[in-house]
């Protein structure tokens, strides 16, 4: 693999963006707009709340928060009395970003932003074909300014990233410095659909005929990338795959039946097991793009949710093996997604899903065929004895 693909998975970069992991992951079959219902009735119990909130507010002899953050705090607090860590409380900020996550596009200029680890400075690298690029951003150019505003030693990579991001047709203006010029210039750029990639790909420089697959997440466009990145390796030369989900914490349920279809022809994919034991099945269709090309699947122990759903699947149905480091996380619950009115959401979980065979992920997870071992000495020396592994299995499988 080349070293500018290996860079590419280690290196943490922002494409106009903070994208953190899931760090548990989470599985949603659709983003549910709206308002939550009222309450049908009041309980009589929160009067004891009142009573309770009364005292400290005659008492108390610190300085009270707003109410916003009482009524917050008081969701999270009735969530936690479920004893369920995906049913959750999201306040409008990370909702917000997490929608953007998962719809896979954002408004934004299209640059990959870093900071320097031996200047510190805000290095800009335009994305082909986008807003940024378009506008004479050059990749390299030091980020001194966003409109108006200094960047300093001070400012943080995502406080950067909410200046520039903003609505498509509206325009933010970059003071930056171009290498090897010492006078800043200011470039105009009308923020545009930025997609925010979820796969990464190449051929393997160890065999030209292995194509590598790196999926990040599971957002809306996950499918569609995974299905360019199949047909174009094929083109390349590619017989056999690698499809990585390590340290993929999921996303939406959708998209994994979609991954998971690119690679079967027919037959079920995910079973769904909802409040009264009454079951859903989601099947691949027939239109597969890689039905019986030789095929490992890569797992850790932040192989989460719906990229447990892929493994699984696969794995079921005898379609791939899974070669990993461990067990992978065992996130098997399905949680839908509630806008509420001011821009908060709650997750709640309203299910839990099985694979082709009927087992449940949930607290259990999936062992991998072969366990490859990782030592600190691999990571520190950047080794990947897990993709060696499955490379070498499809070199002796795939004749």
């Amino acid at each position: 693999m080349s070293n500018r693909l290996r860079n590419s998975l280690t290196v943490f970069m922002l494409v106009i963006l903070t994208v953190s992991a899931f760090a548990a992951g989470y599985l949603t079959r659709e983003l549910v707009n709206g308002r939550a219902s009222s309450l049908a009735h009041a309980d009589q119990n929160m009067s004891l709340y009142y009573e309770a909130w009364k005292l400290i507010d005659e008492h108390f002899i610190g300085t009270l928060p707003d109410s916003q953050k009482v009524t917050y705090g008081a969701i999270r607090g009735s969530m936690a009395s479920l004893g369920d860590p995906y049913t959750i409380f999201i306040e409008p900020a990370a909702r917000e970003e997490e929608r953007e996550r998962l719809q896979g596009t954002f408004g934004g200029i299209g640059a990959y932003i870093s900071r320097s680890e031996e200047t510190s400075e805000v290095i800009l690298d335009p994305i082909p074909g986008n807003p940024a690029e378009a506008a004479g951003v050059l990749s390299g150019d030091v980020l001194l300014a966003v409109d108006g505003v200094l960047i300093t030693a001070e400012t943080s990579v995502p406080e950067i990233v909410d200046m520039v991001k903003g609505e498509k047709g509206s325009t933010v203006v970059l003071t930056v410095r171009h290498p090897g010029s010492t006078d800043p210039v200011e470039i105009h750029v009308v923020r545009g659909d930025i997609l925010l990639p979820s796969v990464t790909y190449a051929l393997t420089s160890q065999d030209p005929t292995i194509g590598y697959i790196r999926l990040s997440r599971f957002s809306g466009e996950s499918g569609k990338e995974v299905g360019t990145a199949i047909q174009n390796l094929q083109a390349q030369g590619a017989a056999s795959f690698i499809l990585d989900l390590r340290q993929n914490g999921g996303g939406l349920r959708d998209a994994a039946v979609d991954v998971a279809d690119h690679f079967l022809d027919g037959g079920p994919i995910l079973y769904i097991e909802g409040q009264n034991k009454q079951e859903r099945v989601f099947n691949a269709t027939s239109e597969t793009i890689a039905a019986t090309e030789p095929l490992v699947v890569l797992v850790d122990g932040g192989t989460a949710s719906a990229s447990e759903i892929v493994a699984g699947a696969l794995k079921d149905r005898g379609r791939a093996i899974l070669i990993g480091s461990g067990r992978t996380f065992g996130k098997g619950s399905v949680q839908m997604v509630f806008d509420l009115s001011d821009g908060s959401s709650v997750h709640v979980t309203s299910a839990r899903w099985l694979t082709p065979n009927h087992h449940q992920i949930d607290q259990s997870g999936l062992e991998p065929n072969i366990e490859v071992m990782v030592t600190q000495e691999d990571i520190d020396n950047g080794r990947d004895p897990v993709l060696d592994r499955a490379i070498i299995y499809l070199q002796e499988n795939s004749h």
